[in-house]
């Protein structure tokens, strides 16, 4: 939001009974959304930062200066009638023209870092726009999707200050919204195409619907994944180590282990431990697999053996792996059958999932050093690894191309706007893997060109 342009405005709240106004549309902005997580609008500064929460506000607060109250009052209107002198022709000019603007969903691309960026409106139909704007062109990517405002500012086109960056999920639940909002069915089109003053009334959608994805994101990015084994079992490692008695060699040992059915060797010290056939699975231990996050890692060999854990025979020890508490059990009780008085009593381990998760990510060991390479010969080994890749691209089978190659779709017109689609949306994804200076070497032109779709590139 242009701050310097509506501080008299948003001091003019607390005048006559604008601020309760204002409160009622911005719960209709977040209420929902905030009801829904138990939270407060505090909360959603601690939550998403202050920054996000005052974006947020800002996107109700620009949707309430459009409004029409009691009698026709409009808190733009009444506020540069009695405060106007105050202003000045420009500040009024960009109130007024923020007053008339609508919130909509634009794809942008062409973007000039610091300077400007090309917006298309994906809901009304009318020709991109070119927009000055030096924040958000910093950090925005070709392609991406914002709901923004554009306001007319001295000649040019500006974006107010409530802009929401969509993700393609966020873009999907508002498009199935609109639909169902609008009382159409869904057809082929993305979007269904609004009227400017449909979309007046529907601005709380916009930022309802990118509220909710952005905590359900955060709750499913913060639920760690439930872990079972292939048996339903609690996912917790057993490193479980026998020391060879003394006088007893790894060949005493490895010809027991040989004779063991279920024991299958990889070598001459590393066996896998296999379920036999007929073999029952272990009890679960009782932990609820119904759980949305809930995974279940199970590993088997090529000709699909369940892997119930695995043997090695290291220095003076034999050590056995397995991921549950069962199959450890289980798997000392079977070696110390077979191995009797040729191994003395074992030490186990235990660590959990996220113990391991834990190590993984702290641990130092296994760490590569860090390879140098120059800046300008990273970005053109990036940039002739991208180009490599993308042309084997055209000739592959691509499923969301209906299992088609980018050369075949293209010869439809139905086709053609597929592959644009297809095309936007891995320049999008490539721009965001890494440092601007890196990708920023790499151009998308030769295959809209090569495709002969360059006329879709907007």
């Amino acid at each position: 939001m242009a701050a310097d342009h509506l501080n008299g405005l948003i001091r003019y709240l607390g005048q006559d009974d604008w601020k309760a106004c204002f409160e009622e549309v911005l719960g209709d902005h977040l209420g929902p959304a905030l009801e829904a997580a138990d939270m407060t609008f505090e909360d959603l500064g601690e939550v998403l930062g202050l920054d996000v929460a005052m974006t947020l506000w800002g996107c109700a607060f620009e949707d309430f200066l459009g409004q029409d109250w009691d009698e026709g009052r409009n808190f733009v209107e009444v506020y540069l009638k009695r405060r106007g002198w105050k202003e000045g022709p420009r500040n009024s000019v960009y109130m007024r023209a923020l007053k008339e603007s609508v919130m909509s969903l634009y794809e942008v691309y062409d973007i000039v870092p610091g300077q400007s960026l090309m917006a298309r409106d994906l809901l009304r139909s009318g020709k991109p726009v070119m927009v000055r704007e030096g924040t958000a062109t910093k950090t925005l990517r070709p392609w991406d999707r914002i709901a923004a405002r554009l306001v007319p500012e001295d000649g040019h086109t500006i974006l107010a200050g409530g802009l929401l960056a969509y993700s393609r999920a966020a873009c999907e639940d508002l498009a199935g919204h609109l639909y169902d909002v609008l009382r159409r069915k869904r057809g082929k089109a993305e979007f269904p195409k609004v009227r400017t003053e449909v979309l007046r009334d529907l601005a709380p959608l916009f930022t309802l619907t990118w509220l909710f994805r952005t905590l359900e994101n955060m709750v499913g990015q913060s639920a760690l994944p439930v872990l079972f084994n292939g048996d339903g079992e609690d996912l917790v490692f057993h490193d479980i180590c026998f020391p060879l008695a003394r006088g007893v060699t790894q060949k005493t040992v490895a010809e027991v282990l040989e004779k063991l059915p279920g024991l299958r060797s990889e070598g001459r010290s590393f066996w896998n431990w296999l379920r036999m056939p007929g073999q029952k699975k272990a009890t679960s231990s009782g932990s609820s697999h119904q759980d949305a996050q809930a995974q279940f890692l199970s590993s088997e060999m090529d000709d699909g053996s369940i892997v119930l854990g695995t043997l090695e025979l290291k220095g003076r020890q034999l050590r056995l792996e397995v991921n549950s508490k069962s199959r450890a059990e289980q798997g000392q009780s079977m070696l110390k059958e077979a191995l009797g008085n040729l191994v003395g009593t074992p030490l186990t381990q235990i660590m959990t999932a996220q113990q391991a998760m834990d190590e993984r990510g702290t641990g130092e060991g296994g760490k590569t050093p860090d390879v140098q390479i120059p800046p300008g010969e990273e970005a053109r080994i990036l940039a002739e690894v991208l180009e490599r890749h993308y042309r084997k691209t055209l000739d592959d089978v691509v499923p969301a191309l209906g299992n088609m190659t980018p050369r075949q779709a293209v010869r439809t017109a139905t086709g053609r706007k597929a592959v644009a689609a297809w095309l936007k949306q891995i320049e999008n994804t490539t721009a965001g893997l890494g440092r601007a200076e890196l990708t920023s070497s790499f151009s998308f032109d030769w295959m809209w060109n090569e495709l002969g779709i360059a006329s879709l590139r907007k």
